[in-house]
């Protein structure tokens, strides 16, 4: 397991998105890992001056099975890949979400990863009738089934977040949900921040279980705990 300046490397999936970019922040600024790679499909602008040796990895992930090399040699990965229904279509969202999310899963256990942390949903569920929330069952026991020795799950509610993509319908929820907060602040929305601090939490305070599941309370919990960035 890493500790802090302790050595030791992970991955990131994902880091393009809303969650990915500030989990990226957290291992910079904690450093629970000397050596940090992100894995996408393009170059991003990365954080400098950390301290961690941040490298990126460029891949097709209609043909990650060729990447293999970019999953070999870390102790842990972070996912936080997904695409939307409305960008990518039915059939692509099922492709993001689902297939590359499992097929990186499997190259990463191949690779010698012992411990991957998964971002669901909160309500995924394999047997629902919305697809969403199917497919993010799905992958849940896909990526459980690979055999990692240890899984995290988080299932966060609405993420309350700055997008960079303006989203109308989404700008207005995240208002209601940001009221909303102020009486359940652990029901219906979790800050991104929130989620990033508990996945590098749930490294550096493992739950003893093979596979944890951290449901939108329990995600709460363990990012308000967590080492907050220069303490």
């Amino acid at each position: 397991m890493a500790a802090p300046g302790g050595g030791g490397s992970c991955f990131v999936l994902g880091a393009s998105g809303e969650t990915g970019r500030v989990l990226l922040r957290e291992l910079c600024a904690q450093r629970p890992f000397s050596r940090v790679t992100v894995i996408g499909r393009r170059q991003l602008s990365l954080p400098e001056g950390s301290g961690v040796a941040v490298e990126q990895a460029v891949v097709d992930f209609e043909r990650l099975a060729e990447h293999a090399d970019a999953f070999r040699g870390h102790d842990v990965g972070f996912c936080c890949l997904g695409t939307t229904r409305s960008k990518a279509g039915a059939d692509g969202f099922v492709r993001v979400d689902r297939d590359y999310v499992a097929k990186a899963a499997e190259l990463a256990r191949a690779g010698g990863c012992k411990h991957f942390v998964l971002q669901s949903s909160q309500h995924a569920n394999e047997n629902s009738s919305f697809l969403y929330l199917r497919v993010k069952g799905e992958v849940e026991k896909l990526v459980e089934a690979v055999g990692f020795d240890r899984c995290t799950i988080l299932r966060p509610a609405m993420l309350l977040c700055a997008r960079q993509e303006c989203r109308p319908t989404e700008w207005i929820m995240q208002k209601v949900l940001r009221f909303s907060s102020l009486f359940f602040p652990t029901a219906y929305s979790v800050p991104v921040e929130t989620v990033a601090r508990a996945m590098v939490a749930s490294v550096l305070q493992p739950s003893g279980e093979k596979v944890e599941v951290l449901e939108n309370k329990a995600i709460h919990q363990r990012g308000k705990a967590a080492p907050q960035p220069g303490t």
